[in-house]
């Protein structure tokens, strides 16, 4: 392959693939004089396993001299060195631009956990074993909660908005992305843990919302403080959602909007009016309309409306526990 289509495999720019030649001697291994850098399947493993690295906080250098000794049999790759921005950064700019390397292909983030970048670059990559490890231990350090504030909403963002800006061209990303966040959230959530003797809170997206990470999110909140919770996902029908409703006796119920069109205050009151048990000790759910869909509601009567997923949690761990 030429430089080109390495660097639009790796995710990064072709002066970054150069620089790495240049500076660290990761150049194609069998390059003759006078003709134009052809990458074997051998030498771009060298790179990917390059990109791995330094996305694991290893700078530069030592990740070269690592996939350098790997590449001729003389050594094993470190263990990572802790995450440091200044260390995930490239921090050489393109001689002819002024612009750090990263390319077009690349997700802008902004300013963000380390993590959250190895993960953007990973994801450009469709790196899905890089995907994965870093998803997985950003959960273990961080927590679920934040592991989404702070690592996966950031980079999922990034990529909404690189798929909305370049058409179909990055849905591959975007999609592997979120399958990967989707499958570490879930393995979270239904881990055996002690839960508590409670009633179960009902999470469920409006009717026509498709939108249901941030669901996902919470029911591994739930799972980390042992509350019960039932999961039904998108697009819930209203028949099936009061039927639910009816059927579990739930503490809480969650409904999620992602966009303004799927909000719908009728059903919120509704949710609200059911009751079950019998005559003199009739109770209801604490009704949370949550997501960005319902911000044009200052308040519906009898629901609480939290701002984050924490308070969320929050909201729904007193219900359950008074």
């Amino acid at each position: 392959m030429p430089t080109g289509a390495v660097a639009r495999r790796l995710g990064v720019s072709p002066t970054t693939v150069r620089s790495w030649e240049r500076r660290y001697g990761l150049g194609p291994s069998n390059r003759r004089a006078g003709h134009h850098r052809r990458w074997s399947p051998d030498d771009i493993a060298v790179l990917e396993a390059m990109c791995r690295l330094t996305a694991r906080g290893v700078p530069p250098a030592e990740a070269a001299r690592a996939v350098l000794a790997t590449r001729s049999g003389t050594g094993q790759p470190p263990e990572p060195f802790p995450m440091r921005a200044e260390d995930l950064d490239e921090p050489y700019p393109d001689a002819a631009t002024g612009r750090r390397p990263g390319g077009s292909r690349a997700l802008q983030v902004g300013t963000v956990r380390p993590e959250c970048r190895g993960l953007a670059r990973a994801a450009v990559r469709l790196d899905s074993r890089e995907v994965a490890r870093i998803l997985r231990e950003a959960v273990a350090a961080l927590g679920v909660v934040a592991a989404w504030t702070e690592v996966m909403m950031p980079a999922l963002r990034a990529a909404g908005r690189k798929w909305a800006s370049a058409g179909e061209q990055y849905v591959e990303v975007e999609h592997l992305l979120s399958w990967h966040v989707s499958s570490v959230l879930c393995t979270e959530a239904v881990r055996p843990v002690l839960l508590r003797p409670v009633p179960p809170v009902l999470l469920a997206a409006m009717p026509g919302e498709l939108h249901t990470l941030p669901l996902e999110v919470l029911a591994a909140g739930l799972t980390d403080r042992g509350l019960p919770f039932r999961m039904l996902g998108q697009a819930v029908p209203p028949r099936a959602l009061l039927d639910a409703v009816q059927r579990t006796g739930p503490v809480a119920v969650m409904l999620w909007s992602q966009i303004p069109q799927t909000a719908d205050p009728s059903l919120v009151r509704q949710v609200t009016g059911t009751v079950w048990g019998p005559r003199g000790s009739r109770g209801g759910p604490l009704v949370l309309p949550a997501g960005p869909g319902w911000s044009r509601f200052q308040h519906l009567d009898g629901t609480a409306s939290p701002r984050t997923l924490e308070s969320a949690l929050d909201l729904v761990e007193h219900a359950a526990t008074e």
